[in-house]
């Protein structure tokens, strides 16, 4: 359903606000508040994105961008599965001076795999990655985005939220067909990493 545009003060000021935070305006942002309209989409960010930060900071972030991208894999979603995977791969390279070994240019490839395969996918990844203790991870939130379980702790609850903030943006990216931007986490400001990440990727691709 496509819905009025929205207010471009609105829209503004939530660019604002993510450019502060990641060093960009996501594509995304005018497609939600078209999807929802502009009071209600504003109220989502209101609410969600204080949550959003929140598990970032209780989880930390290779884990939420670790469980963003299996879910949005799990959903179909292209913009959300790169945007989180590319934090990761920025994330890995300055904390391991190395590569990840997921590429966010191929994930296309990953968008039709049934749930087991996309499993046992990103397990592969994470333990070529030297992630292991990550997996599990990547399992209760495609448990959770399948509705195959039920939050059984705290921590869970709060990956179930962020299952279900992940999950509107999916189906919002894939009504608009939105293209993939940026790394979606504040890393993305670091210029000098991302250049020499890319000159590294580069020489290997």
């Amino acid at each position: 359903m496509v819905g009025s545009s929205p207010n471009r003060l609105v829209v503004g000021i939530l660019e604002a606000c993510c450019r502060q935070l990641w060093g960009f305006p996501p594509r995304m942002i005018p497609y939600i508040l078209r999807r929802m309209g502009t009071a209600r989409g504003l109220w989502w960010f209101i609410v969600n994105m204080p949550r959003y930060l929140s598990t970032l900071h209780a989880l930390g972030p290779l884990r939420t961008h670790l469980a963003c991208v299996a879910v949005s894999l799990h959903n179909g979603c292209v913009y959300c599965s790169f945007g989180h995977t590319f934090a990761i791969e920025l994330l890995y390279f300055r904390e391991r001076n190395r590569l990840f070994p997921l590429d966010r240019h191929v994930l296309s490839e990953w968008i039709d795999l049934e749930p087991r395969q996309l499993s046992a996918q990103l397990h592969r990844v994470l333990q070529e990655a030297g992630l292991h203790a990550e997996a599990i991870w990547v399992d209760r939130a495609l448990a959770l985005a399948s509705g195959s379980i039920q939050p059984v702790d705290r921590t869970e609850a709060r990956l179930a939220r962020l299952v279900q903030i992940i999950s509107r943006m999916n189906e919002v990216a894939i009504a608009y067909g939105v293209a993939p931007d940026e790394a979606h986490d504040t890393i993305n400001k670091d210029v000098a990493l991302k250049e020499r990440y890319a000159t590294v990727r580069a020489g290997v691709a």
